[in-house]
């Protein structure tokens, strides 16, 4: 049985949920699937990818073939180079301990990026609304100045008042 490893879409129209399965790639696409192995969420920036990154390296291993996307996904949660170190560890070029040290450092080094990415993200909007802010209180004080009338103003139209009352 020819096993793929894909995504089959949930989620309502325009907002795209995805599980990443390990299916019968004879199955619909969003049909009968073997083994639910995470879930890809598009919608989030980042992208939230919940992976069983063991579970998965047992389907490549049992042969497996991830579709494009797929391949992408797994790529980026570190589940290609596990699967790689795997078959390191079976040819004995590498000790377990070696292969799993090799995986701790690249999942330290991934987790870096995404968390400044992330920190980026969150310092580019937080300056995006004071610069708003800061637009929006321009705006404000050149509407307030433009409705009150000047001092000089005030005083020749409370003389106007005056000299009516008195006649």
């Amino acid at each position: 049985m020819p096993v793929k490893i894909r995504l089959q879409r949930h989620g309502k129209k325009g907002k795209p949920f995805y599980w990443v399965v390990a299916a019968d790639s004879r199955s619909k696409r969003d049909g009968r699937f073997l083994e639910k192995i995470g879930t890809y969420n598009p919608n989030t920036n980042p992208a939230t990818i919940d992976l069983n990154v063991d579970g998965a390296v047992a389907w490549l291993q049992k042969g497996a073939q991830p579709t494009d996307t797929a391949r992408a996904i797994l790529s980026y949660k570190g589940v290609m180079l596990k699967n790689h170190l795997a078959g390191g560890v079976t040819k004995g070029a590498l000790t377990q301990e070696q292969a799993d040290a090799k995986f701790a450092a690249w999942l330290e080094e991934k987790t870096g990026k995404v968390t400044g990415k992330v920190d980026g993200l969150a310092k580019a909007e937080a300056d995006a609304k004071a610069k708003a802010l800061e637009a929006e209180k321009a705006v404000n004080e050149a509407r307030i100045a433009a409705n009150t009338p000047a001092p000089a103003d005030t005083e020749e139209v409370a003389a106007d008042n005056g000299a009516d009352s008195e006649e």
